[in-house]
C-alpha cells in the first residue's frame, strides 16, 4: 500500500521550531520529488518548499526562505522540513506530496497538479 505519513507538527510559540518528517511506505522516494504544501482555515493551499529526487534542487515560497529548509534521507525513505523562526502566519496543516519524476533527477516542482501522492497532513499551531 502506498502511503505518505507526516509528523512532528504540535504547538509552538512565535521564533520556535519544528521539524517536519514525511515518511513513505510501500514505494521507493528515490524515485520522487517530494514538496511540502499548507492550507490555512479558508485559504488555499500553498506550495511551502519542495526538493528534487536528487536532492540538488530545491524551492521555497518567499515567505519561508531563510527560515526553513527541505532535505531528505532516501536511506530512511524520508524527506525532512525543519521549521525555524516560527511565526503566527505559518499556522496551518501541513502536506507532504511525491511527484514521480526518475532516479537522480534535479527536476522538482512547485505545482500541486503534478503530485501524484499525498499524506494526511500534520497541523503546525504558531501561537503565545
Amino acid at each position: 500500500q502506498v502511503q505518505l505519513v507526516e509528523s512532528g507538527g504540535g504547538l509552538v510559540q512565535p521564533g520556535g521550531s519544528l521539524r517536519l518528517s514525511c515518511a513513505a511506505s510501500g514505494f521507493s522516494l528515490d524515485y520522487y520529488a517530494i514538496g511540502w504544501f499548507r492550507q490555512a482555515p479558508g485559504k488555499e493551499r500553498e506550495g511551502v518548499s519542495s526538493i528534487s529526487s536528487s536532492g540538488g534542487s530545491t524551492r521555497y515560497v518567499d515567505s519561508v526562505k531563510g527560515r526553513f529548509t527541505i532535505s531528505r534521507d532516501n536511506a530512511k525513505n524520508t524527506v525532512y522540513l525543519q521549521m525555524n523562526s516560527l511565526k503566527p502566519e505559518d499556522t496551518a496543516v501541513y502536506y507532504c506530496a511525491a511527484d514521480a519524476t526518475s532516479l537522480y533527477s534535479d527536476y522538482v516542482s512547485t505545482n500541486p497538479g503534478f503530485y501524484d501522492y499525498w499524506g494526511q497532513g500534520t497541523q503546525v499551531t504558531v501561537s503565545s
